[in-house]
């Protein structure tokens, strides 16, 4: 595992957010999925890595209520744009112009709102997610509120027992995640999103992950993306060295 130097942040509303670095060179930004962490989406399983070997700058927060950022209890601190906000604000915070972008699933999806909203990425990655991306976050949201409620009671069996078991692992503030999934919701012009992805873009998903849809589908839906498939499910697929393997061979490549 990568020695990822962790840094922090004071965001314009006074959430201390956090990020790790490692490599050199042209900037990538990428952003992890709900309920997880920079260190269990990109650098433990030797992602970041991977994609620092081609000479790149590897930059992967934490996002807001997740591991080493700031959870905050005030639902004022929540608002439907707030990762967008949160990574425009770290991109200035950082200096950097030209950059690529992406993450895996909730942070795929806060790619494709940021792009959606002027941020320019030179190079997109879009993982763990497929073609309801912009319109399952309403369904996605409700089942894991209901694992936040059933949270003590939920037994092995239970359509939310796997869900509850990572929020354990991850030590995750529920107040702040329930904060923060009331708060999201479904993409407003799901069309206008996906055409603003005029840049080069990689789709990459789980052989057995279909929890947003066929992303061979959604690679097709955009202007200008490839699709490639690594094994695993949802879970499983980001701890998977192909994930890191495809994603470092694309930016190396284009």
């Amino acid at each position: 595992m990568t020695d990822a130097a962790l840094h922090r942040w004071t965001a314009s509303d006074g959430v201390e957010l956090a990020y790790y670095e490692t490599g050199e060179g042209r900037p990538v930004i990428l952003l992890h999925g709900l309920f997880s962490s920079a260190q269990m989406n990109w650098i433990k399983f030797g992602h970041a890595d991977r994609i620092a070997s081609e000479g790149f700058r590897v930059i992967t927060p934490d996002l807001r209520a997740h591991g080493e950022s700031g959870k905050p209890h005030d639902p004022a601190k929540y608002s439907a744009d707030i990762f967008v906000r949160d990574l425009k604000e770290l991109i200035a915070h950082l200096k950097i112009e030209r950059f690529d972008l992406g993450g895996f699933s909730l942070g795929a999806r806060t790619t494709i709102d940021a792009v959606s909203n002027g941020v320019e990425p030179e190079r997109a990655i879009l993982s763990g997610t497929g073609v309801k991306v912009l319109t399952n976050w309403d369904r996605r949201s409700n089942f894991f509120l209901e694992a936040i409620d059933r949270f003590d009671e939920a037994r092995r069996g239970d359509p939310h027992w796997l869900s509850i078991q990572f929020m354990r692992t991850m030590k995750v503030d529920r107040v702040a995640a329930a904060l923060l999934l009331k708060a999201l919701g479904d993409h407003p012009d799901p069309e206008q999103a996906l055409a603003a992805f005029t840049m080069p873009t990689l789709v990459v998903c789980g052989s057995e992950d279909q929890d947003n849809g066929s992303a061979r589908e959604f690679a097709d839906a955009l202007p200008n993306a490839r699709y490639e498939e690594i094994p695993g499910t949802h879970m499983s697929s980001v701890t998977k060295t192909e994930l890191g393997e495809v994603i470092a061979s694309f930016l190396a490549a284009v």
